[in-house]
Formats: C-alpha cells, sequence, structure tokens
C-alpha cells in the first residue's frame, strides 16, 4: 500500500468532537459527514482537502469519543492516510475496522511540514517527504490488517471472504 498526497498538519489531542461535530451525528451519510470534517479546529479544511491528502498531527489523535464517525469524516473528505505521533486506542481501532489508514512515526510528524508532498510505503514501513527528501522509517502493518485497509474496513473484509 502506497499512499502519495499533499499534508495537512494539526498539533496534539485532535479530539474526535472537532473531527467531526456532534451536532452532525445523526446522519450516517458518509458525504454528509466529510463536509463538516475539521469544522470546529480548521474551517478551511473542507475547502482544500484534496482526494489522497494525508494528515500529520501529534500525540493523542482521535482522542474523546469512540464514534466510528470521526474515521468516516476523514476518509470521505478524501484524505488517504493519517500520520501521528500516536491515536487514541478507539479511534485506532474505528480506523482500521472503516478502511482508513493510520500510521504512528512521531520523526516525520515533528518533521514534515504542511504542504510538503508525502509518500508512504506502508507495505515496507517508509515515509518519505518528496519536497525535502527526508526518509523516515515505520512499522508495517502486518499482512491481514494491510488487506483489511485495502478492501476499505472490516465489514468488507469478511464479505469477500478475505478475513474470517
Amino acid at each position: 500500500m502506497t499512499y502519495t498526497g499533499n499534508v495537512i498538519k494539526y498539533g496534539d489531542n485532535v479530539d474526535t468532537d472537532v473531527i467531526i461535530p456532534a451536532r452532525y451525528l445523526n446522519t450516517a451519510d458518509h458525504a454528509e459527514l466529510a463536509s463538516h470534517c475539521m469544522e470546529d479546529l480548521d474551517a478551511t479544511f473542507v475547502k482544500r482537502v484534496q482526494k489522497g491528502d494525508i494528515i500529520t498531527a501529534g500525540l493523542n489523535f482521535g482522542c474523546g469519543s469512540s464514534r466510528e464517525h470521526a474515521p468516516i469524516a476523514i476518509k470521505a473528505s478524501g484524505v488517504s492516510l493519517v500520520i501521528a505521533k500516536s491515536f487514541a486506542r478507539i479511534f485506532y481501532r474505528n480506523a482500521i475496522n472503516i478502511g482508513l489508514a493510520i500510521v504512528e512515526c512521531p520523526e516525520a510528524t515533528d518533521e514534515i511540514k504542511e504542504g510538503d508532498r508525502v509518500e508512504a510505503d506502508l507495505d515496507n514501513g517508509i515515509i518519505r517527504d518528496l519536497t525535502t527528501g527526508r526518509e523516515y522509517k515505520t512499522t508495517p502493518f502486518p499482512e491481514f490488517i494491510q488487506k483489511m485497509i485495502e478492501n476499505g474496513g472490516l465489514v468488507n473484509s469478511v464479505a469477500n471472504g478475505t478475513i474470517s
């Protein structure tokens, strides 16, 4: 799995309430959720995010409630990958369950700047900042998680028999 996109950068403790504000939780429509993604933290996000973009963030990304709406909103907005120093555990699991690629790499999140072009080869655990030429190592996902993300999440993986 290789992801290439421009970086949108955030800091520490980006919680699920700013990823998708609670006032929008009455819908399961992915496009509607995407249209409000990050609006309480970054009013420009939905206007500037492009398909394939990559979010980088600091510590504890996705803290707060256990709602699956948060990773759904991020993925539906066009973001292909989130790189953070660390993730809240329930967000981490929800992201994998819905097929949103995420990876922890503190060094990369410290050094990669807003707007940099990044390529991440998650099969081999290599993140490249194409803007600066810097390369960072991370732990690749196990093969079954890679397949789950490729299939669009847990439900799709079970439905097509990839995992049981």
